[in-house]
């Protein structure tokens, strides 16, 4: 009998119900976030902000090489040894433990550590995207670290990771990298069509630069909100007409008329035989209901059957 591949071995898709790590991943939300931001700042504006997410790494999330005056440093979350490292082209290390600890705190020692190592930076102390944000200098509301409940998230994330890997390899035309956004605290990929999409009237500057043009994108939430729990989402803006009523697979997809977007249970994935395949057909379903709908042009935009399976060996 063949073993499954890595990306189905049932570790690599472990249980995460949100109300187990809820404290958890709010603080490791605006932890992110403070991360996140030292990117923001210390990097140039890349189209759709490109610029601004984290990436998966095979221990936890980086920021990748972010230039530095003379040197260039990378700042990973390592969630095996559970610790934030810094890393200088000139040879410092630098390390914070990850455990139970206040905003406040992780902002304080973060910034230390990087002022200590001649990083000199300043970011905007409010947290995006939530309600009712604190600064972080101030926050003592959100402290929990719960280690096992993150190893969990990070083993999600290498799995949906490579499994977007593969969807995005599909696709010749413009298209996103396989990234973190530490705002909305969701992984995702974006395919493009090539056309410049509508105005959107009254839209902010952040979104008139992400949806500057017409898009198809896919994504996984560990849960938020009225998301009781982790799920996978799949959006089409603009949204061509009848995209809501498209067929999405597997059969637990469904179309969620508030949100405007498709969404599959990341319960209702991990219960199948093959999480990575039911997976990669919830990526390509709704992926092709927005293309053919919206017209795009599938000639200049995919890659080659053939030439995929080729390249498969």
């Amino acid at each position: 009998m063949p073993y499954p591949t890595v990306a189905d071995w049932p570790e690599c898709w472990p249980a995460l119900p949100l109300d187990s790590w809820r404290e958890t991943c709010a603080t490791l939300h605006m932890w992110t976030q403070i991360v996140g931001k030292v990117r923001l700042r210390l990097t140039p504006l890349i189209n759709h902000w490109w610029n601004v997410p984290l990436y998966v790494t095979a221990r936890g999330l980086t920021t990748s090489n972010m230039p530095c005056g003379a040197r260039s440093i990378e700042v990973r979350f390592d969630f095996v040894a559970h610790r934030l490292v810094l890393e200088c082209s000139d040879g410092t290390v630098s390390e914070l433990p990850l455990r139970p600890m206040a905003v406040a705190d992780f902002y304080s020692e973060f910034m230390e550590m990087l002022r200590s190592a001649g990083v000199e930076v300043s970011i905007w102390r409010m947290p995006v995207e939530i309600p009712d944000p604190i600064p972080f200098d101030e926050d003592r509301e959100h402290a929990a670290y719960d280690a096992e409940r993150v190893e969990s998230f990070w083993r999600i994330l290498l799995s949906v990771d490579a499994v977007f890997h593969k969807f995005r390899s599909g696709f010749i035309g413009k298209v996103s990298p396989v990234h973190f956004f530490w705002g909305s605290f969701d992984l995702a990929v974006t395919r493009f069509s090539g056309r410049k999409a509508p105005e959107r009237p009254g839209a902010d500057v952040i979104t008139r630069e992400a949806y500057s043009h017409e898009v198809s994108s896919v994504g996984f939430w560990p849960g938020s909100g009225s998301m009781s729990g982790p799920a996978f989402y799949s959006y089409a803006a603009p949204e061509p007409q009848g995209f809501k009523t498209a067929k999405a697979r597997p059969d637990a997809a469904r179309y969620d008329a508030g949100l405007g977007e498709f969404l599959l249970d990341y319960d209702a994935v991990r219960a199948t035989t093959s999480p990575s395949e039911a997976l990669l057909a919830f990526c390509q379903s709704t992926y092709e209901a927005a293309a053919e709908l919206g017209k795009w042009d599938l000639r200049q935009l995919e890659r080659d059957a053939a030439a995929l399976e080729h390249a498969d060996g």
